[in-house]
C-alpha cells in the first residue's frame, strides 16, 4: 500500500527516505558513539531535531486544509497548544509528591494558588491512555464544532481566516487566567517522566525524537493517501471552484468538515510530542502569530506538495533558531527576509522553484504565467 502511495511521488520517496537515514544516525550516533567522538550527536540536538519534526507534522497538518482545501487556517496553533496541555497534563499528574510542596495529587501551581482539590476536568490524566485520547479528542472536537458552525453557515476565504484567528486569541486569553486551572500565565512545566522514564534521560530523548519521526512518517502517508483518493480529488476541486462543485451535488461542507477535523488530529498529536520535548506549555502557544508563522512555513516549503511544507518547517526553524542566537536583535527582520526573497523569486515555495528548474523553464517567466 505504501509502494502505490508513493508511486507517482517521488519527492515523498526521498523525504522518507532521508527522515529513516536520519532518525537511524541520530538515535545510533547519540547512544552509541563516545562523547567526545567527531560524530557524536548530543542530546541538546536530539532534542532540538525532535522539536522541529513536530513542527514538520504540523506544517503537513496545515498544508493538508490549505494547499489542498483552498482553506487558510490561522488557527491551527490552537490545535497545536490543546494537544500539547493535554500531554501536559499527564505530565503534571506524574511528579506526585516530587513537586516542590510535595502534595501527591495537586501539581505545584494549584498549591500555590491556595486549590484545595483537584479540578474535575484534570481527572483521567494520570493515565497515559486517556491523555492520548484527550489529544485527539479535545482538539479534534473543537475543529468539528468550530467547522460545522463556520462551512454550514458558508463562511469561506478571508472572513474565515479572520474566525480562526479570532478562536485561537480566544484560546489564548482564556488559558492565561489563573482560575482556569491550567496554569495561568507560567503554564505546566517541571516535568519529571513520562511512562516511568526520567525525561533528562538520553534514552528517553531519542525515543521522543523516534516517536515523532514516525508520527510525521504516518501523518505524511495518511495526509497523501487523502490527497490521492477521491476525497482529495474532490478538495481540490472545492479550492479551484467551490460554486461549481457545489452545483453538480457534492455536500462541500461535508468534505471540509472531514478534512479540517483530520488536520486538527494531526496538529494535536504534533504538540503532545513537542511539550515533553521542550519541558513546558504556555498560553503563549496559543499567539495569533504562531499560526500565522505556521503559514509561513508551508509557503516557503511550497503549497500542496505536503513534503514542501515539511521543508519549509525545518528551513525556517532552523533559520530562526541561527538568527535567535548569532543575531538576537534582527531575527525577525531575517526571518522576513527571508519571506520576502521566496515571495519575489518563488511564489510557489521552495520545491515550486525546484520543479521548473528541473523542467528548465526559467523561474520568473513561470511565475508571471501563473
Amino acid at each position: 500500500m505504501i509502494r502505490q502511495l508513493l508511486k507517482s511521488d517521488l519527492g515523498g520517496k526521498i523525504f522518507l527516505f532521508l527522515l529513516l537515514l536520519a532518525t537511524t544516525y541520530v538515535a545510533l550516533a547519540n547512544l552509541a558513539l563516545p562523547a567526545d567522538s567527531a560524530f557524536h550527536v548530543p542530546t541538546y540536538t536530539v532534542t532540538l531535531l525532535g522539536k522541529y519534526l513536530t513542527y514538520a507534522l504540523l506544517a503537513i497538518s496545515v498544508d493538508l486544509v490549505w494547499g489542498y482545501l483552498g482553506i487558510l487556517s490561522l488557527g491551527h496553533g490552537a490545535f497545536f497548544a490543546l494537544g500539547g496541555y493535554a500531554m501536559g497534563m499527564y505530565l503534571m499528574r506524574q511528579i506526585g509528591d516530587r513537586g516542590v510542596y510535595g502534595n501527591p495529587i495537586l501539581p505545584d501551581f494549584m498549591v500555590f494558588l491556595n486549590w484545595k482539590e483537584l479540578p474535575w476536568f484534570w481527572y483521567g490524566f494520570d493515565q497515559f491512555w486517556f491523555a492520548m485520547l484527550m489529544v485527539l479528542l479535545v482538539p479534534g472536537l473543537l475543529a468539528f464544532v468550530f467547522g460545522w458552525l463556520a462551512f454550514k453557515s458558508r463562511v469561506t476565504g478571508v472572513y474565515l481566516s479572520i474566525i480562526t484567528q479570532a478562536l485561537t486569541y480566544a484560546l489564548l486569553l482564556a488559558f492565561f487566567r489563573n482560575e482556569m486551572g491550567f496554569g495561568g500565565n507560567n503554564g505546566l512545566t517541571d516535568f519529571k517522566d513520562i511512562l516511568g522514564f526520567s525525561l533528562q534521560a538520553d534514552s528517553t530523548r531519542v525515543a521522543l525524537f523516534i516517536a515523532s519521526a514516525i508520527a510525521l512518517a504516518i501523518g505524511y502517508l495518511s495526509c497523501r493517501y487523502i490527497v490521492n483518493s477521491k476525497l482529495g480529488r474532490v478538495a481540490v476541486a472545492i479550492r479551484d471552484s467551490e460554486d461549481r462543485v457545489r452545483f453538480i451535488g457534492y455536500r462541500v461542507d461535508y468534505f471540509k468538515l472531514w478534512i479540517f477535523t483530520f488536520s486538527a488530529l494531526l496538529a494535536g498529536v504534533a504538540g503532545a510530542l513537542y511539550v515533553p520535548q521542550v519541558g513546558i506549555i504556555n498560553p503563549s502557544e496559543f499567539s495569533p502569530i504562531n499560526s500565522i508563522e505556521i503559514v509561513v512555513w508551508v509557503a516557503v516549503g511550497g503549497r500542496a506538495t505536503l513534503f514542501g511544507a515539511v521543508l519549509g518547517a525545518l528551513v525556517v526553524n532552523y533559520a530562526k533558531t541561527y538568527f535567535t542566537g548569532a543575531f538576537p536583535e534582527i531575527w525577525l527582520f531575517g526571518l522576513g527576509g527571508l519571506f520576502i526573497l521566496v515571495t519575489l523569486f518563488a511564489p510557489k515555495g521552495i520545491v515550486g522553484y525546484l520543479q521548473r528548474k528541473k523542467k528548465g523553464a526559467p523561474a520568473v517567466a513561470q511565475a508571471e504565467a501563473s
